[in-house]
């Protein structure tokens, strides 16, 4: 399998590079999470990356280079996968006319 020295910006993990397996696309994936381990035995702190272009502009040749930025939240943007054939997520809330009682 072929690997990728990708930045990681942010976090514990600011300023560190390591080889992040690359897909059949040829790029890594679109998150990376890290698990750490608790010292108190309790259950592990997942840390999440979200990877981003690494500079504005064009590729460099066919392939392109990527980074990994830290997300405190760990959600995906919009809070769950998009499908073409999937209902619209709404809310549900009070209506103009409704006394809430």
């Amino acid at each position: 399998m072929k690997s990728e020295d990708t930045p990681f910006e942010g976090g514990p993990m600011d300023g560190r590079v390591l080889p992040v397996l690359l897909g059949m696309t040829g790029h890594p994936p679109k998150t990376y999470r890290i698990p750490v381990p608790d010292p108190h035995g309790g259950p592990p702190t997942v840390l999440v990356y979200r990877r981003e272009p690494r500079a504005a502009g064009r590729p460099v040749g066919l392939t392109r280079r990527w980074k990994y930025v830290h997300d405190p939240a760990g959600e995906r943007p919009g809070g769950r996968l998009r499908w073409p054939w999937s209902k619209p997520h709404t809310t549900p809330g009070r209506k103009s006319g409704d006394s809430g009682g």
